[in-house]
């Protein structure tokens, strides 16, 4: 039987980040800002809620290699559960360190460097779309014969491992730090500083990097972050725009092969008459500045409540999916995402949020009429939305800067 453990550990997820939280406030760290938090949480939300579409597919894509393409029987012994730990460790690495060095496979995985802070919030901002590719780097565990649903439970602990490491609170670890990915090492893969990129792939084991030569010890004080910062709190942008960045190359490029380029070089390529390859620049401290746009403080409120309701629509999905009709699956998540946008659109003031908000707001009414709710949901949302409703406009009334950007 297949268990999401991802998705059983979600509530684990928020109370470390609680830990994390008060722990920041406690000591006065500034790990930790609202507009980015929110902004890796709705990523994270996404990604699960997209995930459902795609899961099934490519489990079986991995399943029908193992039932007809196997090479061995490999047992379910104690041995042959550590010999796949290993091999799902190996494959990951592989697949990480391509995801870096493959602008095609970048424009996915970006989504989780994006953010400039690093906090546990961090680890839960995954790309909508790397699924697609992932799954294909374990397939010779298929080929081999490790059953279906030791990989699914050993690839989802792999997962599991690595949303810790995303921590500032730790520094070192000792001895341990030689053997597995930690705090520190994890650190340095998120920085921007060009000796810090494209190091430390590692899951679980920073053996790999050690042994294939991408490691790098936490140094100098990382800045995290992508070299070209992506400026914004849009959940949708975000997994689109190095997209956008690719297509724009490619129109500027006449020759076939150097459109071909765009896609399997590693970022920062370019052809020759757009000037070449460009080296990530060294961090200018001085002009450093974090992507902080203001917003009015009265919104806070209002996007916390339009975030806990995508919170609680998304979470209602995520555990009960798989006895939803079709039509309420994407309904709802449609609602889920639109809400999400809505969240990052609110954080930057955005002009096109007020005719935005209001839409959005007498959809979901709609929706939820159209989907049939049992009376007390019914009752308990269509209340919520109202007082949404109510709300945002009085919002605008008192600040009114809302609709100046």
């Amino acid at each position: 039987m297949k268990v999401d453990y991802i998705a059983l550990s979600v509530p684990i997820f928020f109370i470390l980040i609680g830990v994390e939280l008060a722990y920041n406030f406690y000591k006065k760290l500034n790990y930790y800002r609202l507009n980015d938090s929110i902004s890796n949480l709705s990523q994270g939300i996404g990604q699960q809620l997209t995930g459902i579409f795609m899961k099934t597919a490519l489990f079986f894509g991995y399943k029908y290699i193992f039932e007809h393409w196997r090479i061995f029987e490999m047992p379910k012994t104690i041995w042959v559960w550590i010999i796949l730990f290993i091999g799902v460790d190996f494959f990951y690495y592989w697949f990480h360190r391509m995801s870096h060095q493959v602008n095609a496979l970048w424009a996915a995985h970006i989504v989780h460097h994006q953010s400039e802070e690093y906090n546990l919030t961090v680890a839960l901002r995954q790309s909508w779309f790397q699924g697609w590719f992932s799954w294909v780097f374990y397939l010779p565990l298929a080929l081999i014969g490790f059953d279906p649903i030791m990989f699914l439970t050993l690839s989802s602990f792999n997962t599991l491992y690595q949303f810790w490491i995303h921590t500032r609170a730790i520094k070192s670890m000792g001895f341990l730090e030689y053997v597995l990915n930690t705090p520190s090492h994890h650190r340095v893969h998120h920085g921007s500083n060009p000796k810090y990129i494209d190091k430390n792939h590692a899951g679980t084991l920073i053996i790999w990097d050690r042994l294939f030569g991408t490691f790098q010890k936490e140094e100098e004080e990382v800045y995290f972050g992508i070299t070209k910062p992506l400026a914004s709190w849009n959940p949708v942008w975000a997994n689109l725009h190095y997209w956008d960045d690719l297509v724009k190359t490619v129109r500027q490029s006449p020759k076939f092969s150097d459109k071909l380029k765009v896609f399997l070089k590693p970022p920062g390529w370019f052809p020759a008459h757009l000037g070449g390859f460009q080296q990530a620049p060294e961090i200018d401290v001085d002009k450093y500045r974090k992507y902080n746009p203001d917003y009015q403080s009265k919104l806070t409120g209002y996007v916390l409540l339009q975030f806990i309701v995508a919170l609680a629509a998304g979470s209602a999905i995520l555990f009960s999916y798989s006895k939803m009709e079709t039509v309420s699956l994407i309904l709802g998540t449609i609602f889920t995402m639109l809400t999400l946008v809505t969240c990052g659109g609110l954080l930057e003031q955005k002009k096109w949020q007020i005719n935005f908000e209001y839409f959005r707001l007498a959809l979901s009414i709609l929706l939820v009429l159209i989907l049939k709710f049992p009376i007390g949901y019914l009752v308990i949302f269509i209340t919520i939305q109202l007082i949404s409703v109510i709300w945002f406009f009085n919002l605008q009334k008192v600040n009114p800067s809302i609709d100046e950007n």
